[in-house]
């Protein structure tokens, strides 16, 4: 068992994902919404589930259609998941998990499952670079398939329990709490994204000439 790609591909799912993050998020898209706020969160979770298998699925293909190599992805990865970490780090949105616009649109939309909670804010950009990025590293080896399939599995439900929870856990938790762990993570994640393009850079023709 290949544990260095296992944990690898959980703490890269882990904080992409950031299912603690998604507690006030939560609260946030379903605040005045008149539908069951636990239906939606079944909702945004599934939809997510179908997005970011679809992607994993098809992604390889689309790179090799596409004409774009591994380290060229592997390092367009990094750079998007380190401007991520950044948003979670410093607090500052990047636009890369969502945009202002899209923040309007979603404070008018009747049924925030999909839209933002969904996309883009559990299966975002960045999350799907990642699952493309990690699907082509595991280089054909159905053990490593398998731990990219487990490590997204293992993160959509542990966001799911915290979305379902997200009115008792804000109370007990508590913003700072939140942002604690969401300045951890991206340091996590700011450390893997740097990787990922050093990664890349090994992995490219150009230094082996």
């Amino acid at each position: 068992m290949d544990l260095r790609f296992a944990a690898t591909a959980f703490a890269t799912a882990l904080t992409i994902i950031d299912p603690v993050g998604m507690i006030p998020l939560t609260l946030v898209a379903t605040a005045g919404v008149r539908r069951s706020r636990q239906r939606i969160v079944n909702e945004a979770v599934l939809v997510a589930a179908g997005v970011i298998l679809l992607m994993g699925l098809v992604g390889h293909p689309l790179l090799a259609y596409l004409g774009i190599t591994l380290p060229a992805f592997t390092i367009a990865g990094g750079i998007l998941l380190f401007l991520i970490a950044i948003d979670m780090l410093f607090a500052r949105p990047t636009g890369v998990k969502q945009t202002a616009e899209e923040t309007r649109e979603a404070s008018e939309a009747n049924n925030p499952a999909v839209f933002p909670l969904a996309i883009p804010m559990i299966a975002g950009p960045g999350t799907l670079a990642t699952v493309m990025l990690l699907v082509n590293q595991a280089r054909g080896n159905p053990e490593r398939y398998l731990m990219v399939f487990l490590a997204y599995a293992v993160t959509l439900a542990l966001t799911w329990l915290c979305m379902r929870g997200a009115a008792r856990y804000m109370h007990r938790i508590g913003t700072t709490g939140i942002h604690v762990v969401t300045r951890v993570l991206g340091i996590i994640l700011a450390a893997l994204a740097v990787q990922f393009v050093i990664n890349g850079l090994v992995q490219t023709p150009l230094l082996h000439h």
